[in-house]
């Protein structure tokens, strides 16, 4: 749902900034220190995939060939409940579904942190 646009290969985003947050030129090192985003400039460039799942379903093969347009297939999710949003197929965030002009979005609601560890 929320990939790449498929001619431009950009990806539309919209800074929705409610003035609470930090500059996004200044964010916290491990030790404390405060870095600048030109640190980080040479991976502006890297594409990564992102993925928002609304949510999943199993179904038989059999099931599977008799969808037809308008059919309904029922999700794992309840309406109103956070949506998975992927980058490179690690889990990053949680959000919700928006529509901004007349496109989907998603606004993100809860930023999950890694563990730690080395994948």
């Amino acid at each position: 749902m929320a990939d790449e646009d498929e001619n431009s290969g950009d990806v539309g985003l919209q800074n929705l900034d409610d003035g609470t947050s930090r500059s996004p030129d200044l964010a916290p090192k491990e030790d404390g220190q405060v870095r600048s985003a030109q640190e980080l400039e040479p991976v502006f460039d890297v594409p990564v995939r992102v993925q928002a799942v609304l949510g999943k379903s199993t179904l038989e093969v059999s099931q599977l060939l008799k969808l037809a347009p308008g059919a309904v297939v029922e999700l794992d999710r309840k309406v109103g409940e956070a949506i998975d949003i992927y980058v490179n197929n690690r889990l990053v965030a949680r959000g919700e579904v928006v529509l901004v002009e007349d496109h989907l979005g998603v606004t993100m609601t809860e930023i999950i942190k890694l563990d730690g560890g080395a994948n």
